[in-house]
């Protein structure tokens, strides 16, 4: 292609198709490097889990609560 001033300055009309089918493309593209940014992300936060010595934590009883009798009012 040639470089002049018309090229840069005057882009032919794009139609609707062709807008179409470049807003979908820019928005695949977004949303493959959101998931891809947010696999590295998981991947970095497992390896930092997986580093940590595993702490056994005891079992939490679950203690009866007794109720007081609400007042009586007459």
């Amino acid at each position: 292609m040639v470089a002049t001033k018309d090229a840069f300055f005057k882009p032919k009309k794009m139609s609707a198709q062709e807008k179409a089918e470049q807003t979908d493309a820019t928005a695949r593209d977004i949303l493959a490097a959101e998931a891809q940014a947010r696999e590295k992300k998981t991947e970095t936060l497992r390896a930092l889990r997986m580093a940590q010595p595993v702490q056994i934590q005891p079992a939490k009883t679950q203690k009866s609560k007794t109720r007081k009798a609400a007042p009586h009012h007459s």
